[in-house]
């Protein structure tokens, strides 16, 4: 039996160890540094002969050369099973609500999940069934949400199922099933299993394209740049643009069934208001608490800096474990940048080659690797699941230039610009319509499904009024320049025709209950009556009137916004708007 690698350490700088080994180590493995009677958590990522360089995810204060290390024979992996959703963890995943005190103590490590609470299982699968990773043994109710619990991810081969427990409440460490292997050794299995962060969870048939939107009742994102369900975005901004706000309402408002949310360099204030915030709100969909099922994974600017690259890891890995249970999971990671300055501040101490901005030069890669785990899968029993992952950016100054910014934008399918002219106009969501982009509307099978679900013309649409956008930017520069008298009226109602679809459709009101959030039913009836205003031809003795005719407009519209859809006060305003319109045309 191989027995466990020891080392002492020879060097030291900031969080990076130098350890001399006397046996085996593998890249990315797990070791613990003895400080007294404290042990500090790192993770090796250089191996060079008989020396291992491990990032410690604690603060190396009072560490000595001479100080010994054990090796644990694994990477940084995560617990799966039951409990994870409503919990608050650390980028190691340990349970913040089970730490003791109020600041974090170095060097203590708290168990993920509750090993004494009992769950209420029921078996799905039967003796004599083959099975292979990944597939569904039985389910228990993590509160309203169904837990599957699955062969372990990290038995490869197929097996047969030779026992399994019956119906009752067991702990998670409590025996569910046997499994027995082709060589006819049998395996225990519990509802908790182990897998490694840094790797992607493969237990599924096939990763097809993904063909249908995640509706995030945000409009300027629905309506205008749409996110595929199992895709990738990402939200760059300056500073106070509202990039965590616009993360926040797709929290509580999008189509999915669970949420983890990774705050990897948030500020700890922002941080607090999340874990002070979440457990009050509201579900709109289903009338329950939003935290039941969301995670927090949390390594805010002021934790480790290791710690918070690691965070983003254990984040994907608990979604593909619900994708893998059929589950539609939701990744916010807020925000990345601080991410890759932690990548940033390894790489530099370790003496690496660096690439712009002192980034590591394979940044590009790291990053899309990471975006790469994304996507709609196809289980193995025909059922489908999905993460989408929705990360911001925050580049320094608002510069979109950087390479975090450039390298996400390669990466990433959907680009959400958080404008500062928008913000300082406060034209919320801050989302520039001219910068930002959704490449999803070039899929042949998000084309289908907007022709099945919404209409054949409604791409179309969506291009007509990006070009009346367009043009009324342009209108709107010449009017600046010139002044009022200087351009042809034509100017000004390409201009007005812009602000007619940003008051309406690209701005919201995040503090309105009804205006919030608005169903896609809602989003294609009203942009469809805004882009049937911009199509007619209206004329104007001069810009006053022209101008005094789209204010009006512009009010009548954003009434509509706040009343519940289809009620009196709506159709009302709708009336005021058709009589509006008819006097004009009339006249």
């Amino acid at each position: 039996m191989q027995t466990q690698t020891t080392g002492k350490v020879r060097g030291i700088i900031a969080n990076l160890v130098t350890i001399e080994v006397d046996g085996p180590v593998a890249q990315n493995e797990i070791c613990f540094i003895h400080l007294g009677d404290t042990r500090l958590m790192a993770e090796v990522i250089k191996v060079a002969g008989n020396n291992a360089s491990a990032q410690v995810y604690e603060s190396t204060r009072g560490l000595r050369v001479g100080d010994n290390v054990t090796f644990e024979g694994h990477m940084l992996e995560v617990n799966l099973g039951p409990g994870l959703l409503s919990s608050n963890y650390d980028g190691l995943q340990n349970n913040l609500a089970t730490m003791e005190g109020v600041f974090l103590k170095r060097g203590e490590y708290t168990e993920p999940i509750d090993r004494e609470k009992k769950w209420d299982f029921e078996p799905l699968a039967k003796k004599g069934d083959t099975v292979t990773a990944g597939d569904w043994l039985g389910q228990v109710m993590e509160g309203w949400m169904v837990h599957r619990i699955m062969v372990p991810f990290v038995m490869t081969g197929t097996y047969t199922l030779t026992d399994i427990a019956s119906q009752g409440s067991y702990t998670v460490d409590h025996r569910i099933a046997t499994l027995k292997d082709g060589d006819g050794r049998n395996h225990e299995v519990t509802m908790v299993q182990k897998w490694p962060v840094k790797r992607a969870i493969t237990a599924y048939k096939e990763k097809p394209r993904p063909d249908r939107v995640m509706e995030t009742g945000v409009r300027t994102i629905d309506t205008f740049n749409p996110i595929a369900e199992g895709g990738t975005g990402f939200i760059p901004g300056p500073f106070g643009s509202g990039k965590t706000v616009l993360q926040h309402a797709l929290a509580k408002q999008a189509e999915t069934d669970i949420i983890v949310m990774a705050a990897c360099g948030e500020r700890a204030n922002e941080v607090v208001e999340i874990f002070t915030e979440f457990p009050r709100l509201i579900d709109a969909r289903t009338g329950r608490h939003l935290m039941e099922r969301t995670t927090i994974i949390c390594n805010t600017s002021n934790m480790p800096v290791a710690a918070r690259e690691a965070s983003v890891y254990t984040a994907i890995t608990i979604c593909e474990y619900y994708r893998a249970m059929g589950h539609r999971a939701l990744l916010l990671a807020d925000s990345t940048s601080r991410w890759a300055q932690a990548l940033r501040e390894m790489s530099n101490r370790m003496e690496e080659l660096p690439g712009r901005d002192a980034f590591p030069m394979d940044l590009p890669a790291i990053i899309s690797n990471f975006y790469s785990r994304a996507g709609i899968v196809k289980l193995n029993n025909g059922k489908t699941g999905s993460v989408t992952i929705i990360g911001t950016v925050s580049p320094a100054g608002g510069n979109l230039k950087e390479p975090v910014t450039e390298s996400t934008q390669k990466a990433t399918r959907c680009f959400y610009a958080l404008s500062q002219n928008r913000a300082d106009r406060k034209r919320y969501p801050a989302i520039d319509p001219m910068d930002s982009y959704s490449k999803y509307l070039e899929y042949p099978e998000i084309m289908s499904y907007y022709a099945e679900k919404v209409g054949p013309d409604w791409i179309g649409k969506i291009l007509e009024g990006k070009n009346y956008v367009r043009r009324g930017k342009e209108a709107y520069e010449q009017i600046n320049i010139l002044g009022d008298d200087g351009v042809p009226l034509d100017y000004h109602i390409s201009y007005w025709k812009s602000e007619l679809i940003d008051f309406i459709i690209l701005q919201q009101d995040a503090f309105d209950d009804i205006d919030a959030s608005t169903p896609m039913e809602r989003q294609v009836y009203m942009y469809s009556k805004v882009i049937d205003v911009c199509r007619m031809q209206v004329a104007f003795e001069d810009f006053e009137e022209c101008s005094a005719f789209y204010k009006k407009l512009i009010n009548l519209f954003r009434q509509m916004n706040y009343q519940e859809f289809h009620s009196d006060e709506f159709k009302r305003y709708e009336t005021e708007i058709e009589e509006h319109l008819t006097q004009k045309v009339q006249a």
